[in-house]
């Protein structure tokens, strides 16, 4: 497995992790996006609200998946909770959320996405047994 580690409680990058999640948004698109200064988008992510990683450049992106218009999806600080409460990493948490289930289908933050997130929250909770 490539080896992933954290910096300031952000992880950095890996190649097959960059691939998986596909499209990243910088911390001042997702401030624009959401519609608040970027201190308070630091702190959505210091909350764990949001995961970012660091790209190579050592800019801090997040997954362009996890906002929807102007809003952080909905349910996706309920699940971002569950799984980091069953002990997952930050990178650990999105590949997960951006890997394929097809017993949902699809992966779970699309199934969060699709207003689907009380079984993405179920199977996160079975992680932790």
């Amino acid at each position: 497995m490539p080896m992933v580690w954290h910096i300031r409680g952000v992880a950095q990058i890996d190649p097959p992790l960059d691939t998986l999640v596909g499209d990243w948004l910088t911390l001042p698109e997702v401030s624009d996006r959401l519609g608040m200064p970027r201190s308070r988008v630091r702190q959505l992510l210091r909350d764990h609200k949001l995961v970012a990683v660091q790209r190579p450049d050592g800019s801090l992106a997040v997954p362009a998946a996890f906002l929807e218009g102007s809003h952080v999806v909905k349910g996706l600080c309920g699940t971002l909770t569950v799984l980091f409460d069953c002990g997952f990493a930050e990178p650990d948490a999105l590949r997960w959320l951006f890997t394929a289930d097809d017993t949902l289908p699809g992966t779970p933050v699309q199934a969060i996405a699709e207003h689907r997130g009380t079984e993405v929250n179920r199977r996160a909770q079975a992680l932790a047994f």
